[in-house]
């Protein structure tokens, strides 16, 4: 696996990498060409667990997790040592637990409901973001988490739904938004890098007649269609995402727009 060697840290905590998205996208390129060269010549799905299980050597796991607020769903979990978690078990309408490995990803039973593929695979690669670029932020050298739990209960990186598939957030943010964000923005540039995606969207559009590069999302026009139904699932159907992270891709690379975003 290429080793993530952060070039400057957060002065909060000494360990939180700063970053920019054109240092994170040039980041995933490096680790693409490292893991399988051929999604860089090509437009086409990266695997997931593949990625996860055989490249970063980390497990993947599927439960119901639990969570004590309704209103902050969990979505994912990066699990930092040994340990157990809380799940929801189903067969007897209970809170319950179960070990989990460190350096394991645990998602939520949810995504693998039929429809959801793209989100399977969109959280997955952001917890593998966590992994990637913050595990030094959260282990010391030992293996050890800077802030273990005294009790049998796992460490953990804990991802709420609205934190995936979110790269698109801004204002005021915490350690933990920048560390999500970073991790979120990983898994849109590892799932849809640059190098194929960009020409990959230019051509859609010039195939549609489309030559100044960019369209703006006009309801009840043929271009607002193109900009928020047909374009995404062009994406979502080449790279497995869902059409929600293809929007907001789109929107993050300048390819569309609103009305809003135009400065008079």
């Amino acid at each position: 696996m290429l080793k993530f060697k952060p070039r400057r840290v957060n002065f909060e905590d000494g360990r939180t990498p700063v970053m920019s998205n054109q240092e994170i996208d040039e980041f995933a390129e490096a680790v693409l060409a490292d893991y399988n060269s051929e999604l860089l010549k090509k437009p086409g799905k990266i695997d997931m667990e593949d990625f996860v299980e055989y490249y970063i050597k980390a497990d993947v796991i599927f439960k119901d997790i639990y969570y004590e607020d309704p209103t902050k769903p969990i979505r994912a979990l990066t699990i930092l040592n040994d340990g157990k978690i809380k799940i929801f078990d189903r067969d007897n309408n209970c809170v319950s637990y179960t070990d989990v490995p460190a350096r394991a990803v645990v998602i939520d039973n949810e995504v693998t409901e039929k429809g959801k593929e793209g989100i399977e695979l969109f959280s997955g690669l952001h917890e593998a973001g966590h992994i990637i670029l913050h595990w030094d932020v959260f282990v010391d050298k030992y293996g050890n988490p800077y802030e273990k739990n005294d009790d049998e209960f796992a460490s953990v990186i804990c991802c709420q739904r609205s934190t995936i598939e979110n790269i698109n957030f801004s204002g005021n943010r915490t350690l933990y938004d920048w560390q999500e964000h970073q991790a979120d923005y990983f898994a849109a540039a590892i799932s849809m890098p640059n190098r194929t995606f960009r020409p990959f969207v230019t051509q859609i559009l010039r195939e549609n007649k489309i030559y100044k590069g960019s369209i703006m999302l006009k309801p009840n026009t043929y271009s607002g269609i193109l900009a928020d139904e047909l374009l995404p699932q062009y994406i979502s159907d080449t790279y497995g995402v869902s059409k929600r992270a293809a929007r907001i891709k789109l929107r993050k690379c300048g390819y569309v727009y609103s009305i809003n975003d135009i400065k008079l």
